[in-house]
C-alpha cells in the first residue's frame, strides 16, 4: 500500500490537508495507521473530530504509537471517542496481520 484510498476530489481544503498528513507521518507503521484511518473516517467526521485527528497528526509518532499500543499511559485529553476509534483500528489491523501470517 503507497498512499490514500480515499479521492481529495470531493473533501474540503481542511480535509484534504488532513489526508496528506495522515498518510506522510514519517514512520511507515503510522502512516498507514492513520492514512486508512483517515481514508475510512475523515468523510464523516464533525468538526470536533477533526480537531482532535489535527491535535493527534501534530504528536510525534513514537509518542502516539505508545498510546496505542499501551507502552505509554494515554492523557484524559487524548483519551476521546476519537481516539477509542483509532485504537480500535490500530488492534484490527494487527489482528488481520497475525491472520495473514
Amino acid at each position: 500500500m503507497t498512499g490514500s484510498d480515499l479521492s481529495s476530489a470531493g473533501l474540503d481544503e481542511r480535509r484534504r490537508r488532513i489526508l496528506f498528513r495522515a498518510w506522510r507521518r514519517g514512520m511507515r507503521e503510522m502512516d498507514l495507521l492513520m492514512g486508512s484511518f483517515a481514508d475510512a473516517e475523515l468523510p464523516g467526521m464533525s468538526e470536533k473530530d477533526l480537531a482532535e485527528f489535527e491535535g493527534l497528526l501534530d504528536a510525534p509518532d513514537p509518542v502516539v504509537l505508545a498510546w496505542l499500543t499501551g507502552e505509554e499511559s494515554t492523557p484524559p485529553d487524548v483519551e476521546t471517542k476519537l481516539f477509542a476509534r483509532l485504537r480500535l483500528a490500530h488492534s484490527a489491523a494487527l489482528a488481520r496481520k497475525k491472520y495473514e501470517a
